[in-house]
C-alpha cells in the first residue's frame, strides 16, 4: 500500500509565487507533497474602475479544484479552524496576514516562508523595489523558518539573482519569481527527510524596508545622478517616479547615468536629449531618463515620447524630499522615514 504524500498548504496573495505553485503541483512536487489548499487575501477594489476581483492565487486555485481561503483577519476563530485540521507543511509567499505563534506552530514540517531577498538584507514589506532602488547588485530569494520577528527567522537555502543596469522592480519580481522553483526543488526532498538545517541570521547585518507609498514617487534632484537612477527603477512600476510638468504628473520609467556625458546646470534643469534619453542635471553627474508617461497615457521610450511632446532644453523640474527606503532597524508601522540610513 503506498505511503499518503504529507500535506501542504499556500499561504500568498501575489502573482510571484505561481511559478512555485505550478512547480508544486507538477509531477516533480505532486510526487512528494499533496496540495490540499490555498489561503489568500479577499477579493479586493482593481484599477481605475475598482471593480472586486480575485486576485492571480485565487484564480489559479479555483482553475485547479483547490479550496480557497479568504479571511479578512486570521481571527481566533479562523485559527482554531486551522490548528484543529493543521496541514503537516506550510509554505508562505507575499500573503499580507501577520501570523500569529500558534498558526506559525501548527505545521509539523513548519511554515516556511519565501522571502524576496538575501536575508537578512531588506527584511521588511518592500524587499524587491528597495533592493533595486538601493543600487545593488543582487538580490535573490531566502527560504526561512517564520518566526513572530520581522523576517527573522533561521534560513536554510537562497536562491541569487543579478539585478541588471536597466532592469526595473518589475523585471527582477519576474527573476525572483522564476528563482523560486530551483530553491524549492532543493528544499523541499530535505526538508521532508528531516536534513534540511536552517542557520540564525546574522542580525547585526540586518537591514530593513518599509512599505511605500504614493509620496515616494518624489524626486530630489539635488542628491546624485546614480541614487536617483536606481529609485526610478526600483519605483517602476508603484508607485512610479515623477515630476511636475506643465501641471500634470510626468512618471520616470526607466533611468541610467551616461558615460562621457559632461554637461553643467542647475539640479533639475532639462539639458537636452540624446537618442535614448531626457537628460536631466542633479547634484552629481546627469540623469538619463529612458521612459516617460503622461497621465492617461503608455510608457513610451523617450524618444518616442518627446517627438509628441517635447520638452526644451532648461525646463525646470522641482526637486521634493526622498524619505529613506532602507533603515538599520525596523520602520516604525505606518511611517515612511525614521532617519535611520
Amino acid at each position: 500500500m503506498a505511503m499518503s504524500r504529507p500535506r501542504a498548504v499556500f499561504l500568498g496573495s501575489d502573482a510571484i509565487a505561481l511559478p512555485l505553485l505550478d512547480w508544486l503541483v507538477g509531477p516533480e512536487g505532486a510526487a512528494q507533497v499533496e496540495l490540499t489548499a490555498v489561503y489568500t487575501q479577499p477579493d479586493r477594489p482593481v484599477g481605475r474602475g475598482q471593480q472586486v476581483q480575485a486576485n492571480a492565487i485565487k484564480r489559479w486555485a479555483l482553475d485547479r479544484g483547490l479550496p480557497v481561503h479568504q479571511p479578512e483577519k486570521l481571527t481566533p476563530e479562523v485559527r482554531a479552524a486551522y490548528i484543529a485540521a493543521p496541514p503537516d507543511l506550510a509554505l508562505v509567499m507575499a500573503y499580507g496576514h501577520i501570523l500569529r505563534e500558534d498558526f506559525i506552530s501548527a505545521a509539523p514540517l513548519g511554515t516556511i516562508n519565501f522571502h524576496a531577498s538575501l536575508l537578512p538584507f531588506f527584511r521588511g514589506a518592500s524587499p524587491i523595489q528597495t533592493a533595486v532602488a538601493a543600487g545593488v547588485a543582487e538580490t535573490g530569494v531566502s527560504f526561512m523558518r517564520i518566526v513572530r520577528a520581522l523576517d527573522a527567522g533561521p534560513v536554510s537555502d537562497r536562491e541569487v539573482v543579478s539585478i541588471g543596469s536597466f532592469d526595473t522592480a518589475l523585471e527582477v519580481e519576474q527573476k525572483l519569481a522564476a528563482a523560486c522553483v530551483p530553491l524549492l526543488a532543493r528544499a523541499l526532498p530535505r526538508l521532508l527527510a528531516g536534513g534540511l538545517e536552517f542557520v540564525a541570521q546574522d542580525a547585526t547585518a540586518a537591514t530593513f524596508c518599509r512599505k511605500l507609498t504614493k509620496e515616494d514617487a518624489a524626486l530630489d534632484f539635488a542628491v546624485p545622478a546614480t541614487v536617483l537612477a536606481a529609485r526610478i527603477n526600483g519605483l517602476n512600476p508603484w508607485p512610479a517616479a515623477q515630476v511636475e510638468w506643465r501641471g500634470q504628473a510626468l512618471k520616470f520609467g526607466l533611468a541610467d547615468v551616461p558615460g562621457g556625458v559632461v554637461l553643467d546646470g542647475t539640479p533639475g534643469t532639462v539639458l537636452g536629449a540624446d537618442g535614448t534619453g531626457l537628460l536631466i542635471a542633479t547634484g552629481a553627474g546627469v540623469l538619463r531618463v529612458r521612459r516617460l508617461q503622461k497621465p492617461g497615457g503608455r510608457m513610451l521610450a523617450a524618444a518616442e515620447f518627446l517627438r509628441g511632446s517635447p520638452i526644451p532644453q532648461g525646463t525646470v523640474f522641482g526637486s521634493r524630499s526622498m524619505a529613506p527606503l532602507v533603515a538599520s532597524q525596523p520602520f516604525p508601522i505606518g511611517a515612511r522615514s525614521t532617519g535611520l540610513a
